[in-house]
């Protein structure tokens, strides 16, 4: 297989198989932003060689749609109604593991990033990243790499180092994983006697755990903690 990009502002990339016919490569976008997503199909859609199979409102559609088609790639974002696009990621890798997945978000912090390289993504791309680096991205992934945005890869160089030497990235978590399990429930709206029941636990550790959280990351009121959720990508 071979790819051939151009380097002017209209970058295209065209994938060809070994006897020089074009391939077409098959992409679902998952976005809840009806008009952001639209404006990306319209850009992957101008490269040659790249379809649009189909677009997702979120990450429950995303999946519904991945049982009856056989996209090459994903693209979607990591803030999403339902599920978050890093649980989609997991379960897509899990499901379908010949499946890649390029994620598009607004988030510039490394913290992000590890995150989603943790769930087995291929690419993460910023949403104010050119057309041009879009395309980039996706060749990339195409030829079996990892594409990280620009704007962040300086400072994965540990991150890296760290995974060649066989150790985990330094992603530290104040809270514990039943905490945590605990707060993303908390961040979907249910109340504490929703949550107990849901864990099949008493609503006196759930308002333990909540007391926990609430010092630990020094939050005043669940706002601060829907608001540390969502900045970890928990929701």
């Amino acid at each position: 297989m071979g790819a051939e990009c151009g380097s002017s502002s209209n970058t295209s990339c065209s994938f060809f198989n070994s006897q020089g016919f074009m391939e077409t490569y098959r992409i679902i976008l998952a976005d809840d932003h009806t008009i952001l997503r639209q404006g990306i199909r319209r850009l992957v859609e101008e490269i040659p060689g790249l379809q649009v199979l189909a677009e997702a409102n979120d990450g429950l559609e995303l999946l519904s749609l991945l049982q009856h088609l056989n996209p090459d790639l994903v693209i979607a974002d990591i803030t999403m109604p339902g599920i978050s696009g890093i649980e989609v990621t997991r379960e897509i890798r899990k499901l379908y593991p010949e499946i890649k997945v390029l994620i598009l978000t607004m988030h510039k912090r490394i913290e992000y990033l590890q995150h989603v390289l943790s769930a087995g993504a291929h690419g993460y791309l910023l949403k104010e990243d050119s057309h041009d680096e879009l395309a980039q991205a996706i060749e990339t992934i195409r030829k079996g790499r990892i594409y990280i945005t620009q704007s962040l890869s300086a400072g994965m160089s540990e991150y890296f180092s760290r995974l060649s030497n066989n150790e985990k990235p330094l992603i530290r978590e104040p809270i514990t994983e039943r905490e945590k399990e605990i707060l993303r429930l908390i961040a979907e709206g249910k109340s504490s006697r929703e949550i107990a029941g849901s864990l099949g636990i008493s609503l006196r550790t759930v308002q333990n755990h909540r007391a926990n959280m609430m010092q630990k990351l020094g939050a005043k009121k669940t706002a601060d903690l829907i608001k540390y959720a969502v900045d970890k990508c928990y929701v």
